[in-house]
């Protein structure tokens, strides 16, 4: 469906916008692929590792709604992955956060109606479910305007979905590059914010997969949640030096235990597919749409009232074994 299409990724430079860019050149073949970003230097380098004539690059912020409606003329499909995400950093700074991911969101929402783009996903974080510091506030609130976003188009075709995920696995900022720079520094024990804490874990070929077929399911409206393993912070660090000491540092502040990406208040609204759940809008549309048959012929069905998909009751957890072997992998 990529195929002589253009696509417009906002934060296309981070860690999930060079695997999608990549992947989307290996598996399609695009008549364009904008890269929408703040940093010049970000850009430079991206260009120079994937040099392919069909890649346009823009200097931008998501802050800046003209900007936005400029660049994203001609536009196809639009994924939305410009954030600040980093928690203790959005809890000390919470304007600078509210300004990038709930007006920059809506700035985005606005930019695609006006130039009738046709699909249009935004990526979340388990983080917006039952969200308890600003980072996970502000996505929230994010999902909610972009569900929302379908209610204005009018009788035009664009259509705005959501797909949440948990940690990335190696992205810039995640724990197990910090972790493994602390060992190749010599450090002779991690620090652990909480030897009970679990996360979900996902890979970024994983994400990107997952978002690319979310473009073929979505109807628009739903938020789109991988069935993905969970993992131990404790199991994470003997995973990667056996036996090395960990020190309990505290958790830091707006930090969960554990991450949940579809809540007990929502299991109303949530169906399950073989790979993934899609939680429903809560609000109605004026066409009624059948969510549980997607634009793939995939048919699911609604999960039982009560129903959480949390990190820590998650029925799969990767192993140390596994932590080891994927570890390999992402370092080959």
């Amino acid at each position: 469906m990529f195929d002589d299409k253009t696509i417009f990724i906002t934060g296309g430079t981070g860690s999930f916008g060079k695997r999608f860019v990549q992947t989307i050149l290996e598996k399609y073949n695009p008549k364009r692929i904008v890269i929408y970003s703040r940093d010049e230097l970000k850009q430079y380098e991206m260009n120079m590792q994937i040099n392919d004539s069909r890649m346009r690059f823009f200097i931008g912020d998501v802050r800046d709604a003209a900007r936005l409606r400029l660049a994203m003329r001609d536009v196809d499909y639009v994924v939305h992955a410009a954030a600040l995400k980093h928690v203790p950093i959005a809890e000390y700074n919470p304007m600078e956060c509210i300004m990038t991911n709930v007006m920059g969101g809506q700035n985005v929402i606005d930019a695609a109606i006006h130039n009738n783009v046709e699909k249009i996903i935004a990526l979340s974080t388990d983080k917006a479910a039952s969200p308890i510091n600003l980072y996970g506030a502000t996505k929230l609130t994010s999902d909610k305007l972009f569900v929302a976003a379908n209610n204005i188009v009018g009788s035009a075709a664009t259509r705005f979905s959501v797909v949440r995920y948990g940690n990335v696995v190696g992205s810039r900022g995640s724990v197990l590059p910090f972790f493994q720079k602390l060992l190749d520094e010599g450090q002779k024990f991690l620090p652990i914010t909480d030897d009970r804490m679990t996360r979900f874990w996902i890979t970024l070929d994983h994400g990107v997969d997952f978002v690319l077929r979310s473009f073929e399911r979505m109807h628009g409206g739903e938020i789109f949640v991988p069935k993905i393993p969970s993992v131990k912070i404790t199991d994470l660090a003997e995973a990667l030096s056996p036996g090395i000491e960990t020190k309990i540092i505290g958790i830091r502040p707006g930090e969960k235990l554990h991450e949940a990406m579809c809540t007990k208040d929502d299991s109303y609204l949530t169906v399950e597919f073989k790979n993934h759940y899609v939680i429903k809008p809560s609000i109605q549309y004026t066409t009624p749409v059948d969510y549980e048959h997607d634009g793939n012929g995939e048919t699911g069905k609604m999960v039982e009232q009560g129903f959480e998909y949390e990190s820590e009751t998650n029925p799969h957890f990767l192993s140390v074994s596994d932590l080891q072997e994927l570890h390999k992998k992402l370092a080959a």
